[in-house]
């Protein structure tokens, strides 16, 4: 049973589904990021429509425990672009991305607000700001580029809220051992290169 504090998060065929509990601004955080990997996952996914004119991503923030699935968890998978990289889970069924993470020892999970729809996003409010504009497509959007220290502040206070505040359990990725709950996947060199090719100021 959801609340009004909930929303639906599903992918693009409706396979997989799931909910993303106690959303409001002040308990969860939104940022655009330009940085070369997620534009890279995004073209690995051919989902180009989740990213801006500048090649950036609004994602939104949360904890790993308000966030769970119901249906259809057998086409989720981790995408990895280097063996040390981000967990970028996936829809398999239909390349839908639902969430970056980092080890379960750092609790959040990061989902492209692309995959909600417009009133879900809205719930989230607007993002704080814009990072690692240096890899942005053409001109870095104002506030881009230089050290984020707003952005990283209240990611840090949300992190360790989260933390605090038991949100890092249960994990709708990693068993509490730290094993994965889901297959992953890691892209070759060669794959990574010719997407890094596709992103950045000039992209091939």
């Amino acid at each position: 049973m959801t609340s009004s504090t909930d929303i639906e998060i599903t992918c693009r065929c409706g396979k997989v589904h799931g909910t993303i509990r106690d959303v409001a601004p002040a308990r969860t955080n939104r940022v655009v990021c330009h940085c070369d990997d997620c534009q890279a996952y995004a073209h690995y996914l051919e989902r180009e429509d989740l990213l801006d004119a500048h090649g950036g991503t609004d994602v939104v923030q949360i904890g790993p425990a308000n966030l769970s699935f119901d249906r259809g968890v057998e086409n989720i998978a981790a995408i990895r672009l280097s063996p040390k990289g981000a967990f970028r889970w996936t829809a398999t069924c239909c390349n839908t991305p639902l969430g970056n993470t980092a080890k379960p020892s750092i609790p959040f999970v990061g989902i492209p607000a692309g995959v909600l729809d417009e009133e879900s996003r809205a719930r989230f409010g607007e993002p704080i700001g814009r990072i690692m504009g240096k890899f942005a497509v053409g001109e870095p959007p104002p506030g881009s580029t230089g050290f984020p220290a707003k952005v990283i502040a209240r990611s840090l206070r949300r992190v360790l809220g989260w933390k605090l505040g038991g949100k890092s359990w249960p994990h709708p990725y990693f068993e509490r051992s730290g094993a994965l709950r889901y297959p992953e996947r890691v892209i070759s060199k060669d794959e990574r290169k010719r997407l890094r090719a596709l992103c950045g100021p000039k992209p091939a």
